[in-house]
């Protein structure tokens, strides 16, 4: 959107109280995404009081799902963009501040086929490359089919350009994301698949790292584990959701696997890519999860020890079928199954970050905070993960890699000095 508009001959700034246009992107997967969203709008209302806003334009999934109902709710709103229609959005801002109230909301659809424009609203050095829209997996708790449609993935030559321009931009890390990583290419055809996409992007000049977030534990074929074990530049990290390892709760939820089918994953992404982090999140708090259920989490997460794992809460979504499940969990007892299972992942996170001292890694390096630089390795995904601290001589930009010899350990970070800069294998 904001490509768009700057292509519309829009300028920004980052001071709301400068702007003729306020833009917010929402959520609304959960509650707590859902508030955020509405408190935000609210605050910035405030500047059509205080400020020179013309135009408060809302898009997103709250636009989608809620539509004409959120412009009565909050009057302050000028133009509401659905999940399908941001392509428009130079269009309705338009519209708006000549005067109109617009509401461009439709059916979910929107899926470039053509290379979009970007504006950078991060470092050049990471960018995120969005290779599908919508998902069909239909999980009985998740809104987000609804609100952006069935799955669609972009064609790869657009893919590819994208990741072109970034790279001239100064792009080292291409971060692939879609609600489901995993089946792109699957309504395209003609070979396409997600272990093709990776390896042409890790094949192109100036990529150095390729890294692969939501995969659904059904799509990681053999295929791509062999793309990510054999290709330099494809970071040996993979984001699983698996959601729970009850059989029951799992069942419950609509999710096609089983804990035998994720351990049996487990162990074939582990034999394959050896050394390889694996990051998953679980729901906790699901209608009908006995403290049984949860106990089996519990052991399962100590068993399969995994590297990264963030947990949350059951949010009951209107218009899901979990929503109107029996059985719903106490809100006191899904926050203290949540306590317990991020108390537990934390240790099992730092026992294995105190398994990493003594070893050299090839870090990106950020920025630094006083007299460190500070980064993320291979096994650290941006906003996500951990990060590397270190010291040592010579001087780093950020984008630059420095291999840094670690020194200490914390339950999600790491501490070290730098050997030197790292550079690109070549092949």
């Amino acid at each position: 959107m904001l490509g768009l508009l700057s292509q519309a001959g829009y300028e920004f700034t980052g001071r709301e109280s400068l702007a003729d246009v306020i833009l917010v992107n929402t959520c609304a997967f959960i509650d707590a995404a859902q508030e955020e969203a509405v408190n935000t709008i609210l605050d910035l209302a405030a500047y059509k009081r205080t400020g020179r806003c013309r135009a408060l334009v809302v898009t997103g999934c709250l636009a989608q799902r809620y539509g004409p109902t959120l412009l009565q709710e909050i009057p302050e709103i000028d133009g509401l963009v659905g999940t399908g229609q941001l392509d428009r959005i130079a269009e309705v801002t338009g519209r708006c501040l000549a005067g109109e109230k617009v509401v461009e909301v439709g059916a979910p659809g929107y899926a470039p086929a053509t290379p979009v424009p970007r504006l950078a609203t991060r470092p050049p050095y990471t960018t995120f490359i969005k290779i599908a829209e919508g998902c069909s997996n239909c999980c009985r708790y998740c809104i987000i089919p609804r609100l952006r449609g069935p799955f669609r993935s972009r064609p790869p030559d657009t893919i590819l350009e994208e990741a072109r321009r970034a790279v001239a931009c100064g792009c080292r890390e291409i971060v692939l994301v879609a609600q489901d990583t995993t089946r792109y290419g699957a309504d395209l055809g003609n070979g396409i698949s997600l272990a093709y996409l990776v390896k042409a992007l890790a094949r192109l000049p100036g990529v150095r790292w390729v890294r692969i977030l939501y995969c659904y534990p059904t799509g990681i074929t053999d295929d791509l584990l062999e793309v990510i074990a054999t290709e330099p530049a494809v970071c040996n990290y993979l984001d699983i959701p698996m959601q729970h390892a009850s059989d029951k709760v799992l069942k419950a939820m609509g999710r096609p696997t089983t804990q035998a089918d994720l351990r049996e994953l487990l162990a074939r992404v582990r034999a394959v890519v050896p050394g390889i982090t694996i990051r998953s999140t679980f729901m906790v708090g699901y209608p009908g999860e006995t403290e049984k259920d949860f106990e089996e989490l519990l052991a399962f997460l100590k068993e399969m020890r995994l590297e990264r794992a963030g947990f949350f809460v059951f949010s009951a979504q209107e218009g899901t079928p979990a929503a109107r499940m029996p059985g719903q969990v106490p809100s006191r007892v899904r926050q203290e199954r949540l306590e317990k299972a991020v108390a537990l992942q934390k240790r099992i996170t730092f026992a294995l970050n105190r398994e990493k001292t003594g070893r050299n890694i090839t870090v990106l390096v950020e920025g630094r905070r006083g007299k460190r630089y500070l980064g993320r390795s291979e096994a650290d995904a941006p906003e996500v993960d951990g990060r590397v601290f270190f010291r040592g001589s010579g001087y780093f930009s950020p984008g630059d890699f420095a291999v840094v010899h670690i020194t200490k350990a914390y339950p999600y970070d790491l501490e070290g000095e730098s050997v030197g800069p790292s550079m690109p294998s070549i092949s």
